[in-house]
C-alpha cells in the first residue's frame, strides 16, 4: 500500500513539476477539495506566518524568511516527551519520505522546534533526527538563539495558537498541529492531530509547488481535473 501511494505521490508532483512554468495554482478551490478530503485539515490563508529567528544545533542563525522560495512543514516537539511528539515525528517522517522521493523534495523545508530548549542540547537535537527517520537534507531542528529567553520557542507556539504548558517531570501539556506555510511566508492550512491521512498533506503541499501564475496566461484545467482524466 505504501508503495502505491508513493507512485501516485510521485505522478502527481512530477505532473505538476512537467507544467508548472505555465500552470496556475491547481484550482482556486484547493483548500476545499483539501477540506472535503481531509477532515483534519483547516484552511487559514494569512498572508503571514508568525516569523522567528532561532538557532540549529551548531547554533546557526535560521530564519523563518530563509525558506521563502520554499513552501515550509512547521511542528512544535520536545525531545524528551513521552506521550505524542515522538509519534509526530514519526508522521512528519512519513509524509517527508514521500516528498522527498518526488521532484518536490528540493521545493520542500521541515523544520520541528524544540519547546524545551534547556533539555534538547545540540547533541540532543543531532541524534534526534536520525532517532525517528527524519532526513537533515531538508529537515531542521531548531532551538532558542543565544540572548533569548527559555521560553522564547513556548511564546513562538502560541504565535500559532498552540500552547505547551510545563507540567511535573519535565513534560509539557500541549495540542499536536502540522502548519503549512506558503512560498513567501503566506500561513497556508493546518493539519490537526495524528489522525490524518499522509498521503493528503502529500497532495496538499504538492498543490502549493503548483501556485504559479503569470500575467496572461490562458485558462487550464486544474490538477484535479488532469488527475481525473488520467485516473
Amino acid at each position: 500500500m505504501l508503495h502505491k501511494a508513493v507512485f501516485f505521490v510521485w505522478f502527481l508532483a512530477a505532473l505538476t513539476v512537467a507544467t508548472s512554468a505555465h500552470a496556475h495554482h491547481p484550482g482556486a478551490d484547493l483548500d476545499e477539495v483539501m477540506g472535503s478530503k481531509e477532515k483534519y485539515f483547516q484552511a487559514v490563508d494569512e498572508p503571514n506566518a508568525p516569523a522567528f529567528e532561532l538557532a540549529d544545533a551548531d547554533g546557526n542563525p535560521v530564519r523563518l524568511g530563509d525558506f521563502a522560495d520554499k513552501i515550509v512543514v512547521l511542528n512544535f516537539i520536545f525531545a524528551s516527551c513521552t506521550d505524542v511528539c515522538p509519534l509526530h515525528s514519526e508522521m512528519i517522517s512519513q509524509v517527508q519520505e514521500m516528498v522527498n522521493d518526488t521532484p518536490m523534495k528540493s521545493m520542500v523545508q521541515f523544520i520541528s522546534v524544540t519547546t524545551d530548549p534547556s533539555v534538547d542540547t545540540p547533541d540532543v537535537m543531532k541524534a534526534y533526527g536520525s532517532a525517528h527517520g527524519l532526513d537533515p537534507v531538508n529537515w531542521v531542528f531548531l532551538t532558542i538563539r543565544q540572548g533569548q529567553t527559555e521560553d522564547a520557542t513556548r511564546k513562538l507556539a502560541e504565535e500559532y495558537n498552540l500552547r505547551f504548558e510545563p507540567l511535573d517531570e519535565g513534560q509539557q501539556m500541549h495540542g499536536v498541529v502540522t502548519h503549512i506555510i506558503d512560498r513567501n511566508g503566506r500561513f497556508a492550512a493546518k493539519f490537526h492531530g495524528l489522525r490524518f491521512d499522509p498521503v493528503n498533506m502529500v497532495q496538499y503541499i504538492n498543490g502549493l509547488t503548483n501556485n504559479i501564475e503569470r500575467p496572461g496566461d490562458e485558462p487550464q484545467k486544474n490538477l484535479w481535473d488532469r488527475l481525473k482524466e488520467w485516473f
